[in-house]
């Protein structure tokens, strides 16, 4: 009895809080729509000079395409699920008193609720469904005037078209996620859109453009502004009726037993929205090359020894306990590996590499300052011209292996990570492998990223985690996705 009595007298006390916080937020959101919309000049200073008013009703001030109704169909949502958990708690608390007073009248001690029992109502009836309404209400975009925007007032900070979307797990995603500490990503972007083509409405002047050409003549030199518009979450790129350039000085490629380790001809790239003319130029010696990530990967000398056994002149092995060789991974599976997926920055000799043992890899790549996805294919190999923003052209459970290395380097978003990797773990088959390669960070940060790649509770084949720096690490792993049905 007095345990039930203790259990009570929380409740009743909770049940207090709630109605005033239920209180407080009405009142909240009634000033705040007052303040909003029916605010007097001595309120709102300044309300009536027209160019004030520009700045929330006109284009100049970026709000022109931000969707009130959807704002205020979210606010509703939030109101219902708070009435719906009030009705839920005094609807038990009433059920509480009408048990009390049946065992009063017969004489009989009430039931008691164990802490227990009291701790999971609390968290599946009160707790869960609270959080829910304070997600929705923190996901609610309210779009401000960017400093750096064009047209005076600037571009709205914040899509308009975030409200539009009802289902959180959909807002989290096209919500474009900042960089983790201020770092440029691989991309050299400062933040990352994921994309159901929403974005598109966000960039209408460069689409506009890419899409400005002549239907059935040859389409313009702009790869570059339709690459832009994807990493800009504009992904994927609508289809274009016109046709595409090749270079002008095209030759016949290399065949497949000499292309894949040798540099393709100059003639057979178009150079013009690049910083280097020709293959030389791409040199790690260069330092003006117009590329800084994937140093070193148009040498085809110093590609051949990445993965394989390799040893210096004074007979010391020149691979880190992170540098897996390729055989060593494939001996987890024999046999087993035939088809797999390489996102990783660099020119597709990992693909060469497992291509010499009969492995298919597609390589995910994007021209990022040097030509990237045109060498891969050059090499007789498969590129993958496609952002990460973007979920896999692939089907569920089809890959023997997914691949990584010097991809994410520290910078990315740990929600952004998540999101990539649930779509790894889809296309993966069970018992594939998830091979993590010299996936590099802060040190501060490791425990962070190792949850990331633990929550699967794949079976570890390999797991290390070695020095980089003082402050940077190495994790790498050989992962093995569980059967699941």
């Amino acid at each position: 009895m007095e345990g039930f009595c203790f259990a009570r007298c929380r409740f009743t006390r909770l049940m207090a809080a709630m109605q005033l916080a239920l209180g407080v937020f009405v009142i909240f959101m009634s000033m705040a729509s007052l303040h909003r919309f029916y605010a007097t000049n001595s309120l709102l200073p300044g309300l009536d000079d027209p160019a004030h008013c520009a700045k929330f009703h006109t284009v100049a001030g970026g709000y022109a395409g931000f969707d009130i109704r959807a704002l205020a169909d979210r606010v509703d949502d939030v109101l219902v699920q708070l009435a719906e958990l009030q009705d839920k708690l005094e609807a038990t608390a009433l059920k509480i008193g009408k048990k009390t007073k049946k065992s009063k009248a017969r004489h009989r001690p009430a039931e008691n609720m164990t802490l227990a029992e009291f701790r999971r109502f609390l968290e599946d009836e009160v707790i869960h469904p609270l959080y829910s309404a304070h997600i929705a209400l923190r996901l609610i975009r309210i779009p401000r005037p960017d400093p750096d925007g064009d047209g005076g007032g600037g571009d709205p900070a914040v899509d308009p078209l975030v409200n539009f979307f009802t289902a959180e797990e959909t807002r989290k995603y096209v919500t474009a996620k900042g960089n983790r500490d201020g770092l440029p990503s691989v991309y050299g972007t400062n933040r990352t859109y994921g994309t159901v083509g929403h974005a598109c409405v966000l960039m209408r002047r460069e689409l506009d453009e890419y899409m400005s050409y002549d239907v059935g003549a040859h389409c313009p030199d702009d790869w570059d502004l339709g690459q832009s518009l994807m990493l800009g979450g504009c992904d994927p790129l609508p289809r274009r009726r016109c046709l595409a350039l090749a270079s002008k000085f095209f030759t016949r490629p290399l065949p497949i037993n000499e292309s894949l380790w040798a540099l393709p001809d100059d003639g057979n790239v178009r150079w013009s929205r690049y910083h280097c003319r020709g293959y030389r130029c791409l040199s790690v010696r260069n330092q003006r090359r117009g590329y800084d990530r994937c140093v070193g990967c148009f040498d085809m000398d110093r590609e051949k020894r990445r993965w394989v056994a390799a040893a210096e002149p004074n007979g010391t092995a020149a691979a880190s306990l992170a540098d897996f060789r390729i055989d060593d991974v494939l001996a987890a599976k024999p046999g087993e590996v035939r088809v797999g997926l390489d996102v990783s920055m660099g020119t597709g000799s990992f693909a060469a590499r497992m291509r010499e043992r009969n492995v298919t890899i597609v390589s995910a790549a994007l021209n990022l300052g040097a030509p990237f996805a045109e060498t891969i294919a050059l090499r007789g190999l498969v590129p993958l011209y496609a952002t990460m923003s973007q979920r896999l052209p692939l089907f569920d459970n089809t890959m023997d292996l997914i691949h990584t290395a010097a991809f994410f380097e520290g910078w990315v978003d740990l929600q952004l990570l998540d999101f990539v990797l649930f779509d790894w773990d889809r296309v993966l088959r069970p018992g594939g492998l998830l091979w993590v390669d010299k996936f590099a960070c802060a040190r501060k940060d490791l425990d962070d990223y190792m949850y990331m790649f633990l929550q699967f509770r794949y079976k570890k084949h390999r797991w290390v985690v070695s020095f980089k720096s003082k402050d940077e690490v190495y994790l790498s792993a050989l992962l093995e996705k569980p059967p699941r049905s």
